[in-house]
């Protein structure tokens, strides 16, 4: 099975190297700088999970000859449609596409613009960083890629594609309800990126502040609320674990849309928090903790595009 990685970043790279490095055969799509980085140095991880050092193929646009049997795709969601145009050589008759990124919005998109036939569920659960020099770092104790059939039709492709990245080494999962895996990975996203970069603060920071969990918390119940009303209410214990885990005193995480405002970064607003209060006010609900945080990040937007 051929696998194409668009991108080598953080999410693709740390997935992919892993594949790679167990003998996969896996090709990232990069642009020419990526390309020498890795032709030169050879994609590198820092994980808890341990550290890999590997040669990997990757190739340019222009450098696909032929369609690939599957298309992962990591892009951050304001750069999908510039994904969406660099992938188009590599998807055949046959491709399946394996999107990773946040949020539901980018499922429209891919099936408009290759056929639903074509695309996968997926979402992960990963905190990783790709620094300046290349190197990949994981620095959070859990990673996690689930993906599944979005139809009958899928489902045996899907099953060879578990087995394929179950070499990788990491958590890859075949989800049965795919669809309501990617509402509780956003449902929980979407509280911690509100929450963390509308205080500039860490999970752990903000419970430890009076009324700060119960501001987290009431966030959480928004977000539920809308999955809810949009027919994909969390499971019990997806909800019970997500909020044991946003309202951890101890908790040090932080959404990375939070590391990308400090770096001065574009950011996933609109896709990740956005879309959600729309899709809630379509259903007559009023989400008033999402919302400040929403105009928190549109305001960051318009100061960094002035």
């Amino acid at each position: 099975m051929r696998i194409l990685i668009l991108g080598a970043g953080a999410t693709g790279g740390y997935f992919g190297g892993l594949l790679a490095n167990a003998g996969v055969d896996v090709t990232f799509l990069v642009r020419p700088k990526r390309r020498e980085q890795l032709a030169r140095d050879g994609l590198k991880i820092e994980s808890p999970a341990g550290n890999v050092a590997t040669a990997v193929n990757a190739i340019t646009r222009d450098e696909i000859s032929s369609p690939f049997d599957v298309v992962i795709i990591s892009a951050k969601a304001y750069d999908l449609a510039d994904a969406i145009d660099t992938i188009r050589p590599a998807v055949g008759e046959k491709t399946l596409i394996l999107p990773l990124l946040n949020g539901m919005s980018h499922l429209d998109d891919l099936d408009a613009a290759f056929g639903q036939p074509h695309v996968l569920g997926g979402t992960c659960h990963i905190s990783v960083v790709l620094d300046a020099d290349g190197k990949i770092r994981r620095f959070s104790p859990f990673a996690s890629l689930t993906f599944g059939a979005r139809s009958p039709a899928q489902k045996e492709s899907a099953s060879l594609i578990h087995q394929e990245l179950t070499r990788g080494g990491f958590d890859a999962r075949n989800s049965e309800n795919i669809i309501g895996a990617m509402w509780e990975k956003w449902v929980l996203l979407a509280t911690l990126a509100g929450s963390t970069c509308l205080m500039r603060a860490s999970i752990g920071e903000i419970v430890r502040a009076e009324g700060g969990e119960q501001l987290i918390s009431g966030m959480l119940d928004e977000c539920c609320a809308v999955a809810k009303a949009s027919g994909h209410p969390p499971r019990p214990a997806a909800e019970s674990g997500a909020r044991q885990t946003l309202t951890d005193p101890k908790s040090n995480i932080s959404a990375s849309m939070r590391r990308d405002i400090d770096r001065g970064n574009r950011i996933e607003a609109d896709h990740i928090v956005g879309d959600l209060i729309r899709r809630g006010r379509e259903r007559g609900m009023q989400t008033p903790l999402l919302g400040i945080a929403y105009v928190h990040l549109q305001a960051y937007q318009n100061r960094l595009s002035a």
